[in-house]
C-alpha cells in the first residue's frame, strides 16, 4: 500500500489527529487540541511518532484509550 493511501486512512480512522510522514521516514501525528494537566498526566500526548504505519496505528488507539476518560469534561 503507498504512503499517501496510509495516511489517508490514519486520517480517517483518527480525525482529532493531523497525520504525516517526515522526510527521515518517521510517522508522526499530532493532536488538534490543547491537553489539559490532568489528561497530560494520565499519558496523553500532544505528538507521537513511529518507525511505520502500523505503529503510529497502534499508539494513537493507545492515546484514545488514555483520553477515553476525559472526554465530555
Amino acid at each position: 500500500m503507498s504512503v499517501d493511501r496510509h495516511l489517508a486512512e490514519i486520517a480517517r480512522e483518527f480525525p482529532d489527529w493531523t497525520i504525516w510522514r517526515s522526510d527521515a521516514g518517521r510517522w508522526w501525528a499530532t493532536r488538534h487540541r490543547s491537553l489539559s494537566q490532568a489528561e497530560r498526566e494520565a499519558g496523553c500526548a500532544m505528538t507521537i511518532d513511529a518507525d511505520g504505519p502500523g505503529e503510529l496505528r497502534t499508539r494513537l488507539e493507545d492515546q484514545q484509550r488514555r483520553s477515553a476518560r476525559f472526554r465530555g469534561r
